[in-house]
Order: structure tokens, then C-alpha cells, then sequence
């Protein structure tokens, strides 16, 4: 029998969390996350697969923003929670809840969606690639300075309503001219700050700082949290970077600076950081700075191709016809003719002869500039009807700066 595959309703979602910590291997609370969490997830998309009446996958998605090379920003379904029990594994389960939200995405309008994949190997299938990276940058604050003296003031504050507000404002000046980051719910700051009580894990205890700048302003902040340690009778302790965000080299150095001199502490890590990170030439010893676990992030899947490639800005010129496989499509695949230039771009359908076809995947993996459409188009070929054509538009998706996104959903 094939599970029908429709919204949860208010009355499952007991049975829905429990379907969806079973997937993930924890076990909260069910009835208090269940009785907690509808409200906040009004306006969102979240689908459940029944089998014989018992809920066996669980689909969620919630509507945000994304910010492409250039500054543009383009809709975008962020697509999470996504689980199928272990008895109702190799069923189609899993591809017939990603066929409903794609019809869903499409329905609504939204140029992309988005994913952190908890295995590789499985989205690539529908269309998704890798197109960020991460790392966990690690600082030993007992082997190195700083280049340059703190600008500015830094200052610890409680969480409020004013920080939270201060907080939004530079994370949202951020975010907009960082390309790879998205918009967050605003719920998230609240769990985030520890305004609101967790009902689902551990809550937030940790520190946050402002930094100002000359005249006041707040220009940056960084949150974090303690692991502690004593060794031989001697403090060796680790400060966690939650998050660090700010507006100017200066109030970005000058966060690091404040981390790096508290007392007691010997380790800065900081996960979740660009693999670009600029932490080492901020320090008089860079090799002090290492980074680890480097590994992909944001997956991205590509439905408006048009609108997508339009948005965009591009770092050098080219013209191109280019067709992309799309089993999801009518035709099972899309030509647009990308007119590309340092000003502006035209993207429009055409039914001119392609320049090069690629696969959906490759496309998603190289459209923020991260990474090498040379390499993307690797695991399912690539079709080059005019010479050249691969390198052409290679070159012309790639980007000086690495896309980033340092919110995890």
C-alpha cells in the first residue's frame, strides 16, 4: 500500500514528533513539544506520510530569503525535519514527500530551496547540491596577538527586547550582503538569546557582547559559551563561538581580540565559521588559527531558472544557451539563454540550440560561486555542444568571495 502523503493536523502532532525524534534518534518531550510547538510553525509548510493510519515520514519547510552574489535576494524554501521510520525504509517513502513539497515550492513561486543534508549521498537525486562549506576554526589564545589594537568598545549584555532588536539589526545588515546567508524566523532569536524557554533540548546559557564603534553605534556582536576545564591546579578553559557577526574589519577584529584576552581561557573554537574565515590575519601568528572539519553545508536546489540566474550578479562576461536536466519539469529539462555581463543579466526560455546541458545537481552546487562547475558536473556528466562551453560558464558562476551561510536549520 503507498502512504498518502498530506499536512499534519494539530491532533497528530504528538504521534508526528515522535516520528520525527524517532528519525533523528532523540527523545524530547513528545506531548510538550507537540503542545509547544504548533503555533510556531503556522506558516509553514509540514507534511506526514500515514501508512495504515500511523505516521512513518515526517517533510517540513518554512518560507525565508536568500542572499545571491551581487546582494540580490531571492525566496527560498528552507527544507528540514525531513525523516522516514526505520521499519519503513527503501519504500519511496522519502521521494514521494520531496515530489509533494517540490509541487508545493513550485505552487508557491519560490525561486529555491535549501538544505543541510544529514547524509550526502541523498539529495543529489532531487536536484539539490552542495553549495557552501564550513568549518570549525580553532584559536590557541596562549600562542598568539592581534595585528592591530581594538577600535571602538566592547560590552557584555544581558538579553532583552533592546539587545535582541540590536542584535536583528546587525545580523540583518549582514546577512544582506553576504551571499549563502538566509533570513531567520524570528522566533529563533528568542531561543537564540535564551528569551524563551527550550522545550526541545538544552537551553542557550551563554554570554553576549556588543561592540560599538566610535560614535556609539552597535557594529558587531558575538555570542558564546563556556567549556570548562582546570589542569594541574592551572585554568584551561574553551570559549564556543555561537555566533560572530559585524559590519566592519575593525569591529570583526576587535570581537575576536575581546574573546581571545578574557581571562582563564586558553581556546577559542568556533564552529560553524566560513572555511575562508579572515581570523588568521587578524593574528600575529596565523598558524595559531587552524581550521577543521571542513565539509559541505547549504545544499541548494534551483525550480526558477530564469529568475535565478537573473538575479545573480557576475564577475566576468559571456552569452550562453544553457540547458539543465530536470526530470521534475514537463519537458525534463530547461533552456534559458543567459546574456551575462559586469552591469546587469537577462535570463529568458529559448529554444535555441544549447551551449552546454548540465544536470539540476551541478547547477544547485556551483549557483552561489562556491563551488567549481567543472566539479559539480563530475557525478552525472556534462554535454558541451560548443567548445568551450563548460569553461565559459564556469568561469562566469565562480566568485571571488566563498558563499556562506552560518545559520543551521
Amino acid at each position: 500500500m503507498t502512504p498518502e502523503i498530506r499536512p499534519v493536523r494539530e491532533d497528530e502532532l504528538p504521534a508526528y514528533i515522535d516520528a520525527l525524534s524517532t528519525g533523528f534518534l532523540e527523545r524530547p518531550d513528545v506531548a510538550r513539544v507537540a503542545r509547544e510547538i504548533w503555533p510556531l510553525w503556522q506558516g509553514s509548510r509540514s507534511w506526514a506520510a500515514i501508512d495504515d493510519g500511523r505516521i512513518c515520514g515526517t517533510f517540513r519547510s518554512w518560507p525565508t530569503e536568500l542572499t545571491v552574489p551581487g546582494g540580490g535576494r531571492l525566496a527560498a524554501a528552507s527544507v528540514s525535519a525531513v525523516t522516514v521510520l526505520p521499519t519503513h525504509r527503501r519504500r519511496g517513502i522519502l521521494r514521494a514527500m520531496v515530489r509533494v513539497e517540490h509541487d508545493a515550492i513550485r505552487e508557491q513561486g519560490d525561486a529555491l530551496a535549501l538544505l543541510f543534508a544529514s547524509e550526502y549521498p541523498i539529495y543529489g537525486r532531487f536536484g539539490y547540491g552542495p553549495a557552501t562549506r564550513e568549518a570549525t576554526w580553532t584559536l590557541d589564545a596562549t600562542r598568539t596577538g592581534f595585528v592591530e589594537a581594538a577600535g571602538g568598545s566592547v560590552e557584555l549584555a544581558g538579553p532583552s527586547p533592546e539587545t535582541r532588536d540590536a542584535v536583528i539589526a546587525v545580523f540583518e545588515a549582514w546577512r544582506k550582503a553576504t551571499p549563502g546567508e538566509i533570513r531567520r524566523r524570528s522566533v529563533s532569536w528568542d531561543f537564540a538569546l535564551g528569551l524563551r524557554e527550550e522545550f526541545w533540548g538544552e537551553p542557550w546559557k551563554g554570554f553576549l557582547v556588543l561592540h560599538r564603534d566610535a560614535a556609539g553605534a552597535v557594529d558587531g556582536y558575538a555570542r558564546y559559551h563556556v567549556e570548562a576545564k582546570w589542569e594541574q591546579r592551572q585554568p584551561t578553559n574553551t570559549i564556543v563561538v555561537d555566533e560572530l557577526h559585524a559590519l566592519t574589519t575593525s569591529s570583526e577584529a576587535g570581537l575576536w581580540r575581546f574573546l581571545a584576552e578574557i581571562d582563564w581561557v586558553t581556546t577559542i573554537k568556533a564552529p560553524r565559521r566560513s572555511p575562508s574565515d579572515r581570523l588568521p590575519w587578524f593574528v600575529t601568528n596565523a598558524r595559531a588559527a587552524m581550521p577543521s572539519e571542513v565539509g559541505d553545508a547549504v545544499w541548494v536546489r534551483v525550480f526558477d531558472l530564469p529568475r535565478a540566474l537573473e538575479v545573480r550578479s557576475y564577475e566576468h562576461e559571456a552569452r550562453v544557451v544553457l540547458e539543465v536536466v530536470d526530470p521534475e519539469t514537463p519537458h525534463g529539462r530547461v533552456r534559458v539563454d543567459l546574456d551575462a555581463t559586469r552591469d546587469g543579466a537577462t535570463c529568458r526560455p529559448t529554444d535555441r540550440s544549447p551551449d552546454l546541458t548540465i544536470d539540476a545537481a551541478a547547477l544547485g552546487a556551483a549557483y552561489l560561486g562556491g563551488t567549481r562547475l567543472r566539479d559539480s558536473v563530475l557525478a552525472a556528466g556534462a554535454d558541451e555542444h560548443r567548445s568551450g562551453a563548460l569553461r565559459d560558464v564556469d568561469r562566469l558562476l565562480r566568485t571571488a568571495d566563498e558563499p556562506w551561510c552560518s545559520t543551521f536549520f
